[in-house]
């Protein structure tokens, strides 16, 4: 929940003499009752701590930089305006915005920064400004609690909320900004021990403030930086596997054809990619363990949402790195959340994983100690969330079948005859997953060759026992409705009906 003490004086970013990488820990904790962790301070041997809040530099005192993004004119036409600006009126092409600002950055850092502090401020509607003077002499904390004296709480709103045609696409647009920010950054500034360090520990600060505001769009900044650096991450991994294939096939040459110059240049290669990837990891460590361990379990839902949604693409991204019990513990904790949105968020989240059955191996622990979850979960109050969780059952039984129990399954049978058409839907497509589409293609041919009953005689005989065993008889036009999408030809089988109810009776 929010804590409730003030932040620390100086937002250095957390980090472990371990990467974020390393799976220390299962699924220990029960339905969301963890306790957070405790706060490790270390740094890599000769760094200053990643995302200390560097000083500004000479450039530091043209305050006159605080009133543009930088000193060229726009694409838009619009001069000596702060990025916020821009952003809230997205007619500019993002590319060019971030560009402009990647320039700016260039040409005086301190400058640049400023306008993107001041830009988060600003998105999370407060009216404050942070100054050169300020950013030059006072820590983070102190940063935060000066914007926070500025801030009106008594209006409510603030960009991520507020109705209106301007701002519609302003969360999209400022996620998007985030994304290419570190997208057009990845080959050089991002790793100056600059840019990034200020960037997140001012995030860390913020998503830790007591004014929802701050927290929530810090919390959201904060989830789609890491899931740029999770893309970072997974090029530089990448391109380290095909440098060492290129390093290894070279090396593996003859002598008098081996190429010592290339050896050279890829083992050079290879090292500089594995510091970046360092870097990299640290930036992320510091992130997940600054603010999403805290504000998975944050009071407010939307934040609470925000943080699974991107642990989930996370996960499905960079499977090597995060599709493991340290991180999947905290979408089971959460599947016990008491907002249906973060429930559903859990179960959208699963589906992306197991819809890939390469990842089913990574899946099976987690699997064994949530399926008792999921399973009571298609009967959760809100219809979105159960018709979520079928869905994701019917993956789940697409991957292993047998994972599901035989009570399992009976637990989803009887929802095709629910009221409510979605649930049943859902669940008449796993009804058909399980029971009916099994068959094979060559012994089909084979009976039809031989003027036997058509290939769906089986299934269909197997549908009746199902409606008769169910003992709901009032309730086909249930059954028949709930599978019509999924097993169409089936129920269209005229033919088949018809030669059944012609059969002549078992003795």
């Amino acid at each position: 929940m929010i804590a409730a003490q003030e932040p620390t004086t100086n937002f250095a970013l957390i980090q472990e003499s371990e990467t974020h990488f390393s799976s220390d820990t299962d699924f220990e904790d029960i339905e969301g009752k963890n306790q957070k962790p405790g706060k490790g301070k270390t740094c890599k041997k000769g760094k200053k701590p990643a995302g200390e809040k560097a000083k500004v530099g000479n450039g530091g005192g043209k305050a006159g930089g605080l009133n543009r993004m930088n000193g060229h004119h726009q694409q838009n036409g619009v001069e000596n305006m702060m990025l916020f600006e821009v952003i809230k009126m997205g007619k500019s092409a993002m590319q060019s915005v971030v560009d402009d600002w990647i320039e700016a950055y260039k040409h005086d850092r301190d400058i640049a920064l400023l306008d993107l502090i001041n830009f988060f401020i600003q998105c999370s509607g407060c009216k404050g400004v942070v100054t050169a003077e300020m950013f030059r002499h006072m820590q983070n904390s102190e940063i935060i609690r000066k914007m926070t004296e500025e801030f009106d709480e008594d209006s409510g709103d603030y960009p991520l909320t507020m109705a209106g045609p301007q701002w519609k696409k302003f969360k999209s647009s400022f996620c998007e900004f985030i994304g290419v920010l570190v997208r057009q950054c990845q080959y050089s500034i991002i790793y100056d021990e600059y840019m990034m360090d200020t960037v997140i520990s001012l995030l860390t600060g913020l998503s830790d403030s007591q004014v929802r505001a701050f927290r929530h769009t810090s919390t959201l900044a904060a989830m789609k930086l890491m899931t740029a650096l999770v893309n970072v991450a997974l090029n530089l991994s990448i391109n380290m596997d095909n440098t060492q294939r290129q390093y290894e096939t070279e090396r593996n040459k003859i002598i008098g054809k081996r190429a010592n110059d290339r050896l050279e240049l890829l083992l050079q290669k290879r090292k500089e990619l594995q510091e970046n990837q360092d870097e990299i990891e640290n930036m992320m460590n510091a992130i997940f363990k600054g603010v999403f361990v805290h504000r998975y379990r944050d009071a407010i839902a939307e934040i609470r949402a925000i943080c699974i949604e991107e642990i989930g693409i996370w996960m499905k991204m960079y499977s090597d790195a995060f599709l493991n019990d340290s991180y999947l513990k905290y979408v089971g904790w959460t599947m016990h959340d008491k907002q249906g949105e973060v429930r559903l968020k859990c179960l959208t989240a699963l589906q992306g994983l197991y819809y890939n059955k390469e990842l089913n191996s990574k899946l099976e622990l987690f699997t064994s100690r949530f399926k008792d979850r999921i399973v009571s979960m298609t009967l959760d109050k809100e219809y979105d969330v159960a018709v979520q969780a079928i869905k994701l059952l019917t993956l789940v039984l697409q991957s292993s079948e047998e994972v599901l129990t035989a009570e399992d399954c009976e637990n989803v049978y009887h929802l095709v005859y629910s009221a409510h058409r979605p649930v049943a839907i859902a669940a008449g497509e796993f009804l058909y997953k399980k029971l009916f589409s099994r068959r094979d293609p060559e012994e089909d041919g084979i009976l039809k060759r031989r003027g036997r009953q058509g290939p769906n005689a089986n299934l269909v005989k197997t549908l009746v026992f199902f409606f008769l065993e169910s003992e709901l008889h009032e309730h086909a036009a249930y059954l028949v409705d709930s599978m019509w999408d999924c097993a169409t030809d089936l129920l269209k089988d005229w033919e088949c009906m018809n030669s059944l109810l012609l059969e002549e009776p078992l003795n």
